[in-house]
């Protein structure tokens, strides 16, 4: 089992906290996996099997359990001295009012740790935000990285075949046991369709699945570029779709609150000031757009952008667009008050493709560093502005 120290050095540190432990992210990325292997670890630290309790919400025997004062009667009833209890609830968002049971446990009970998971960002929420607030922590959890890929294959990291592979069918784990692309595909499809009717049609009540794949669709062909309300309306009603902008921005908020797709907002580099118009969109998972991308091909130039930015996020940085006068950056990436900017190319192919991209990164005056990323293996590295093949930045440290 692959272990996933990118989220677990993160989580050590709040094993024993108060606060409680959320980890969200969408359907299949790996949850249930760390929640397993945070409560492996708790074992190994000398806890007794009957003081960590986990729950997943998905499976038959703890159906009765979604009712909120079911949950808070069984877990209560497992609280039996004053040692610490670890608590596992999977996949919570299943449980009606589950904000409510959450803090209360957290209230009433002082020797309990609180672990749960979520596949859509119900757990984002204004209402969890207000009930729980100041009391929890949030971890991000996404698809396999490719470095990650890597160490659950066995596969050699240089060649240019695995590394297509994870960029045409993306990193949800369960893929990666599928070798023939026809199985592949039908496994991803059965996800997606679960997100869909699970966490869009069931939860949030929009049925027109047809007009999520039309807009989904549209969102894989612009990837890396401007969105634009206007001009997705007018591909919705030449597909036979005549749709208000108010109903176009439901649906995009369903799909981003079912973390299929992720928004990302400009930074206005000189104005230091982040702009909520013209914002973009990346896939959370290549292999999702795979199978619903109209093109036979997928854009190697806006897919490998795309990884760039899920291996950002990945790494735990808060990521935006640079905005400059005139043009942009590709992406802002700010952690723990630190802050690099890259451009991303498919290939250096000729003079007029390097100087757009390392002139776009001379523009910025201050000194933090500056990285273009390309598939191309000679180094181009020029006036400070550092050149990296994709392939090594992936399977580097941060």
């Amino acid at each position: 089992m692959l272990k996933r120290e990118i989220y677990l050095s993160r989580i050590r540190g709040f094993y024993d906290s108060d606060l409680i432990k959320i980890l969200v992210g969408i359907r299949r990325c790996g949850k249930s996996v760390i929640l397993k292997q945070i409560m492996d670890e708790i074992k190994e630290n000398g806890i007794e099997e009957n003081h960590i309790l986990y729950i997943n919400f998905e499976f038959v025997e703890f159906e009765d359990l979604k009712d909120y004062k079911k949950l808070n009667s069984y877990i209560k009833e497992k609280i039996k001295d004053n040692k610490k209890y670890y608590i596992f609830l999977d996949e919570i968002q299943n449980v009606e009012k589950f904000e409510i049971i959450v803090n209360s446990l957290r209230a009433s009970l002082e020797n309990i740790s609180i672990f749960i998971t979520g596949s859509n960002s119900k757990l984002l929420s204004n209402e969890l935000s207000t009930v729980l607030s100041g009391r929890y922590v949030l971890f991000n959890i996404y698809p396999l990285t490719y470095k990650e890929y890597i160490e659950l294959t066995g596969k050699d990291p240089k060649d240019e075949e695995n590394f297509w592979d994870f960029v045409k069918w993306g990193g949800l784990p369960n893929r990666v046991q599928f070798t023939n692309e026809i199985n592949i595909k039908d496994y991803l499809h059965s996800v997606f369709d679960s997100i869909i009717l699970r966490d869009v049609v069931e939860r949030l009540g929009l049925k027109d699945t047809i007009l999520f794949n039309l807009i989904l669709q549209y969102l894989i062909d612009i990837t890396g570029r401007e969105f634009s309300a206007n001009n997705i309306i007018k591909y919705l009603k030449s597909e036979g779709k005549i749709t208000s902008t108010e109903t176009l921005y439901t649906y995009l908020d369903a799909l981003c609150k079912a973390l299929i797709i992720q928004k990302i907002y400009r930074y206005d580099i000189h104005g230091k000031a982040i702009l909520k118009t013209l914002n973009k969109y990346y896939m959370t998972d290549l292999g999702i757009a795979q199978i619903k991308n109209n093109n036979f091909e997928i854009n190697k130039c806006f897919a490998i952008e795309n990884v760039v930015f899920n291996e950002l996020v990945a790494r735990g940085y808060e990521v935006y667009i640079g905005k400059l006068n005139p043009g942009e950056i590709d992406f802002i990436a700010s952690k723990s008050g630190e802050r690099k900017y890259f451009q991303v190319a498919y290939l250096l192919s000729d003079n007029k493709v390097e100087e757009r991209e390392f002139g776009a990164l001379r523009k910025i005056e201050d000194n933090y560093p500056k990285y273009v990323i390309s598939l191309d293996k000679t180094d181009f590295s020029q006036n400070g502005i550092m050149h990296k093949n994709i392939v090594d930045w992936l399977l580097g440290d941060d």
